[in-house]
């Protein structure tokens, strides 16, 4: 066994890579899938986004070849809709609302409805929206993620002036680093930074990170407002016995590699043991095996009933050839000459549901051994607790506290997405945003 990079041919490496959800490429193919739609009175569909998209009415503005107003109705509740139409597990939201699952009938393709009009706008640079005249206000933002451009641009929108400070050198937070390559591409997260930046008022310093380059003190003494989207911080530790061992990487700056090196610059073991059961863990084991991995485990502590992902990212999972392991835990990596060779496992058992409402695991006393020479940790993400003691802003367990429309307990500070939440969806970090930008313009008495 061996990591090693460049074991597959480029041909190999692009189908692998290439998009999961292919588009609609013709509007006949389009209207076919728009015509199917009942346009439901207070449609499901609807109520099942967190930002609100008016489905039905954008979906009946494809049928009257109404494309540009089928985008704005879109992009007016969630001007992320382009990346949210191909990242959403829409299957446990608008298309798993859909009033024909209850027909035994295949949803509305909702989110191929949407990226047909979406992407249209952006690849057309189409001139949407129409900033109004600055006003002379200043906010500062903290993360150019999601949460943090949706409300740069709903801000921006009511002619207020907005910098965003970003720790990475390109913008899009997770959409842009911690997402599966074949679901959206980092060149088309920078396209869809620069349709939403394109209404002026928005300026994006990048490598300028809070803590080190800047503290919510020096912002104060220069803006009006300030909304923080910081995220989340590093993957949680295993704490167990030979984690630094020489193969042991956390999902997050495996998935960061795969976006921005070259697929045949990426290391990948012959045998991959992915720890977690969340959208993040099945992203590093599906690419693992589309990197040329010959073997990967995913190991869970609970059962299928309680994991974190959707039905459809596990189905991907098992078709990619991942094996599923439930009800193991990690107890002690394994290594010789400072190398992974393989990983032990606690075989589990379920108790009384815990705090999370799930069934908690339970060891039996059991063990087993799996060859491994990559660990690959997706347990989660730690919150930024010390840089919140830092900056003096409440928070439970590193979730930033927020009440009145993303207030925090500082004046003028306000906040939203995985920093508030802990890890949600695109979506919601959208929302957020949006709210954001909102409570932002009433403190400012605009």
């Amino acid at each position: 066994m061996a990591i090693k990079n460049n074991i597959l041919s480029q041909e190999e490496y692009e189908h692998n890579f290439s998009d999961i959800h292919p588009p609609f490429e013709r509007l006949s193919s389009a209207l076919v899938e728009a015509n199917r739609c009942l346009f439901c009175y207070d449609a499901p569909c609807t109520n099942a986004c967190p930002t609100s998209i008016d489905v039905p009415q954008f979906i009946k503005q494809i049928v009257s070849r109404n494309e540009k107003g089928s985008a704005k109705t879109i992009f007016d509740s969630n001007i992320f809709g382009a990346g949210c139409s191909r990242v959403c597990p829409v299957e446990k939201l608008c298309e798993g609302a859909c009033v024909f699952n209850l027909l035994d009938e295949p949803p509305i393709p909702i989110a191929k409805l949407q990226r047909y009009s979406t992407e249209k706008a952006i690849a057309g640079k189409w001139d949407l929206y129409l900033r109004k005249k600055s006003i002379g206000k200043k906010v500062a933002i903290v993360g150019a993620g999601p949460a943090g451009l949706s409300c740069a641009h709903g801000l921006s929108l009511e002619g207020i002036d907005v910098t965003i400070f970003e720790k990475n050198p390109r913008g899009g937070g997770l959409m842009t680093y911690g997402v599966a390559a074949y679901k959206v591409t980092p060149e088309f997260c920078q396209d869809e930074i620069d349709w939403i930046t394109s209404i002026g008022g928005i300026e994006i310093k990048y490598n300028s990170m809070l803590g080190r380059d800047f503290t919510l003190e020096s912002l104060k003494t220069n803006y009006d407002a300030i909304f923080l989207a910081i995220g989340v911080g590093v993957t949680r530790e295993l704490d167990i016995p030979g984690e630094e061992l020489e193969g042991v990487v956390d999902a997050i700056n495996f998935i960061h590699g795969i976006r921005s090196m070259k697929y045949s610059e990426i290391q990948i073991g012959d045998k991959v043991a992915v720890i977690g059961m969340g959208m993040t863990a099945i992203d590093a084991a599906t690419q693992s095996k589309r990197l040329g991995a010959k073997e990967v485990n995913l190991i869970y502590r609970r059962t299928e009933k309680e994991k974190p992902c959707t039905d459809a990212e596990l189905e991907l999972a098992r078709l990619d050839g991942c094996n599923i392991i439930w009800l193991a835990s990690p107890a002690e990596i394994i290594g010789e000459n400072g190398k992974v060779t393989g990983i032990k496992c606690n075989k589990l058992s379920l108790v009384e549901p815990d705090s999370s409402g799930r069934a908690a695991p339970k060891l039996t006393g059991e063990t087993f051994t799996l060859s491994a020479d990559m660990i690959i940790k997706a347990t989660g993400q730690l919150p930024f607790s010390d840089l919140l003691e830092i900056e003096k802003i409440e928070h439970s367990k590193g979730k930033i506290n927020t009440f009145d429309n993303q207030k925090t307990n500082l004046s003028g500070v306000f906040a939203g997405g995985d920093c508030v939440n802990g890890g949600e969806e695109v979506v919601n970090a959208v929302q957020d945003g949006k709210i954001g930008a909102l409570s932002i313009l009433k403190y400012l008495c605009c």
